[in-house]
């Protein structure tokens, strides 16, 4: 079988347990069946080398490696954690605009998804490249994506909250992730973008400071509609009709809001291409082609 190209893996967030070592393997091997060679850097596990593992250079240099080979076709950061931010300065972005690799991450990799966005209009993948394994609808979504162009992984289930239709170009992702570019360059632009919100970690007091932060910064002012995914902590004790309403009282009357349980840190969650033109309209969000 002729390579399609090689995917990498790597951390450029917090380093990954070696208990996950097994996971990252098998995910590599569904790689290799797909036509794919699985390539592993240097920056992965980690741990012993203490709480930040690899240095923000360590982790740029590596990620770059990835982008600047010519047979790359994508990159799978298996990891999630806070440092992710920590690598943004020493990134080349017109390396990275030029490159045909996809990058896909999720969770604090969302600081650097929408950082490439920002700077490189680079569109990558919001998701977390380990949960193909653990769901064969999702290996074949993706074998499916892999071989025939086929988008179905990137479509979105929700119901909306208030309207009934949003376009524009996704943006976005983890609540908490997504503000630490909040001050810098890579702060996203969200005119007319939809704003995808979704969280892991955050009980009802730190969800309801996100959402005013993003208020006070003139967000909700820009943006041309919401789609809220799973919120893990506040979901699981009951408080998602707090979530609801805070949003909703939040954000002006004509902008259209909705919620979804496919996005988030659900190990049955889809992907979502942030950069992508998406369309969110008779209960399915899915890509303009």
């Amino acid at each position: 079988m002729t390579s399609k190209g090689r995917i990498y893996f790597i951390s450029c967030s917090n380093a990954v347990s070696e208990e996950r070592r097994g996971l990252i393997e098998k995910t590599a091997d569904l790689v290799r069946d797909i036509g794919y060679e699985p390539v592993f850097t240097n920056c992965i596990y980690g741990l012993s080398r203490g709480p930040l593992s690899y240095a923000p250079m360590e982790r740029a240099v590596e990620l770059m490696k990835c982008f600047k080979d010519l047979e790359t076709a994508m990159i799978f950061d298996v990891s999630g954690g806070d440092i992710s931010n920590g690598i943004l300065p020493y990134l080349d972005y017109e390396a990275i605009r030029q490159s045909k690799a996809v990058f896909w991450g999720y969770s604090d990799l969302t600081a650097v998804i929408n950082a490439m966005d920002k700077v490189s209009a680079k569109r990558s993948v919001l998701y977390h490249p380990l949960n193909l394994v653990k769901d064969p609808w999702l290996s074949q979504a993706f074998t499916d994506l892999s071989e025939n162009g086929s988008t179905e992984l990137f479509d979105i289930n929700h119901v909306f909250l208030r309207g009934k239709y949003m376009r524009g170009r996704l943006v976005g992702g983890n609540i908490r992730c997504l503000l630490k570019l909040a001050g810098t360059r890579f702060w996203p632009d969200m005119r007319g973008r939809i704003l995808l919100l979704e969280a892991f970690r955050g009980a009802a007091p730190q969800v309801s400071a996100f959402i005013a932060q993003l208020s006070q910064m003139g967000v909700f002012d820009e943006i041309s509609g919401i789609l809220l995914g799973t919120f893990s902590e506040l979901d699981r004790s009951g408080q998602r009709p707090f979530l609801k309403e805070l949003i909703l009282s939040m954000t002006r009357n004509d902008l259209p809001l909705a919620e979804t349980e496919q996005i988030g840190h659900g190990d049955d969650a889809h992907a979502a291409l942030i950069g992508g033109d998406y369309v969110v309209d008779n209960g399915k969000a899915y890509l303009e082609t």
